[in-house]
């Protein structure tokens, strides 16, 4: 028997997916495959692949703060990298990785499925991904040289400037498309492939969490799309939409662009808290305290989050009555966000825990986002918002949210399946020690930008006050502390992956379904498909399998 409640699946399986024998061999086995697994590994390599591309660039823009003045590069060239490394970080990592990754990896075989309901269509959304990011690129070589809009695209400035913009929104309207066929699927998967005794109830809140994300990536990615169709119209016909010299409205575009942008934020970090609610009862052997109530705040979330697109816009000339409302409404998503903490925290209480590398990159989360979501409550006000907007105050709350919500949570996804995925561990000792290097470095770097802000440094200028100087110098410092501790923590995952130890099936001792299969998986997941008849944190009962007659 497995360790925790659930009984172990049968006899071993010869074969893990990774060796399976199709129609077709080698690289072409890969690029046509429909399996769910393999999909997700494909996400895997070019989603890490576009955040170091991004990462470098941050990197090379912190150097360019170090000092005021010119220090590696002129000013156009800051704005293009600037604009480059928020449209890759956003719709290139951030947006796709938790669920396009592990979504599909891991939420089948949560669910006790063989795949996806749609493994096509699966494939073919990795296919739009990989081309959305290919014309990404391209619109750097291309046309009036690397578009610097900033990864906002506002207008007017985004429909006259002569660079390449066109074909980067083109690029991103098809990733939004991979958005939706993704969402499609995974909702279907939920609705029509959860194995028998798998209620609603009994879902592993990792699977609830996608489940909220995919309603979003339906329901508001469409808006974008127009949006950014609409900006390639006016550039090309001289339609007058946005505008003001052609009879347009550039804050109708605003609205349209938030519209979407801030559901898109709860498509990052929804994922993100459901794979905390996955590792904290694993590694505290007990209960997630509040199961229903973090499920329900999943979908919570996902509804108000539709509501407060406004608090984006509080100095931009909106009535009264709106800022009034939109900050009313950004104080209510607060809630079920500290449900989701409070219930984390208590779930820790007399819990008997291990601090393993995943659970560790869980505590450093709970940390900086507990920072980001209150920083973020500074400006829902709106006296603090009027003076904090468009500052490095605003830059520091968005990278605690996004980079220290989704990207820490990243992180520990990688490290929590990594046995299950690869079949082998990393080095234990060495991934704590990077995790601890990564948030001395995050914080190093990101928490001088409240001070800076605060004082009035204004955010996207290439050069500054030297009063600032000393806050640009400790936070550049903190880019060379957090990068050189991502270095190594894919480094040890590279190594485990070459040369790391043989694991066991459970070697965490967790309690939902992947942890019943064979590390890696079989092709079809499982030998007997599982029948379930408890909580999937249920650390008393134990879950029988049997059949499927």
């Amino acid at each position: 028997m497995a360790n925790g409640t659930i009984a172990a699946t049968g006899k071993a399986a010869e074969v893990d997916f990774y060796h399976v024998k199709g129609r077709h061999k080698g690289i072409l086995s890969w690029l046509l495959t429909t399996d769910h697994k393999r999909i997700g590994l494909m996400y895997l390599v070019f989603i890490i692949f576009f955040f170091l591309v991004a990462m470098t660039i941050g990197v090379l823009m912190r150097l360019e703060m170090l000092s005021p003045g010119e220090t590696i590069m002129k000013p156009q060239t800051y704005n293009s990298l600037f604009t480059l490394h928020g449209v890759i970080m956003i719709f290139l990592f951030i947006i796709p990785a938790i669920p396009a990754v592990f979504g599909n990896f891991i939420m089948p075989i949560q669910l006790g499925a063989q795949d996806v309901q749609f493994p096509k269509l699966n494939l073919l959304s990795w296919y739009l991904y990989i081309i959305g990011g290919a014309l990404a690129i391209l619109s750097l070589f291309s046309g009036g040289g690397i578009m610097d809009t900033g990864w906002t695209f506002y207008v007017p400035y985004s429909v006259r400037t002569t660079t390449n913009v066109s074909l980067s929104v083109f690029a991103a309207f098809v990733l939004g498309f991979s958005s939706i066929l993704t969402g499609i699927n995974f909702i279907a998967t939920i609705h029509r492939l959860r194995c028998p005794g798998m209620t609603w109830f009994r879902m592993p809140l990792f699977s609830w969490a996608l489940y909220a994300t995919s309603w979003i990536q339906i329901l508001a990615t469409p808006i974008i799309g127009i949006t950014l169709v609409l900006i390639i119209l006016e550039r090309a016909l001289g339609i007058g939409v946005f505008d003001p010299t052609l009879g347009g409205d550039p804050l109708l575009y605003q609205h349209m662009f938030w519209i979407y942008s801030h559901p898109a934020v709860y498509i990052m970090i929804l994922p993100a808290m459901g794979v905390v609610s996955e590792i904290i009862p694993t590694f505290a052997r007990k209960p997630i305290f509040g199961y229903v109530p973090i499920a329900i705040s999943s979908l919570a979330i996902a509804l108000v989050g539709y509501l407060v697109w406004g608090h984006h816009m509080f100095s931009s000339g909106i009535s009264d009555t709106s800022r009034v409302i939109f900050s009313l409404l950004t104080f209510f998503v607060a809630l079920p966000s500290g449900i989701k903490v409070f219930n984390w925290v208590a779930t820790l209480y007399k819990g008997s825990i291990t601090v393993s590398a995943p659970m560790l990159y869980v505590m450093l989360f709970i940390f900086i986002f507990s920072i980001g979501g209150l920083t973020g409550l500074v400006l829902g006000a709106l006296n603090t918002d009027l003076h904090l907007t468009d500052t490095y105050f605003v830059v520091g709350h968005f990278h605690y949210v996004m980079f220290g919500g989704m990207g820490i949570i990243f992180f520990a996804s990688l490290h929590y399946w990594f046995p299950k995925m690869f079949g082998k561990m990393y080095n234990e000792k060495m991934a704590k020690f990077a995790a601890y290097w990564i948030g001395i470095g995050f914080n190093v770097l990101y928490f001088p930008f409240f001070i800076m802000g605060y004082l009035g440094m204004p955010r996207r200028y290439y050069d500054y006050l030297p009063e600032y100087q000393i806050w640009h110098i400790i936070s550049t410092v903190g880019s060379w502390i957090l990068v050189s501790g991502i270095l190594l923590m894919i480094a040890n995952l590279i190594s485990g992956l070459k040369s790391g130890k043989r694991t066991t099936d459970n070697p965490w001792g967790g309690t939902t379904l992947e942890w019943t299969t064979s590390s890696p998986p079989t092709l079809e997941n499982f030998e007997v498909l599982p029948t379930v008849t408890a909580g999937p944190y249920d650390h008393t009962k134990i879950h029988g399998q049997e059949e499927n007659k």
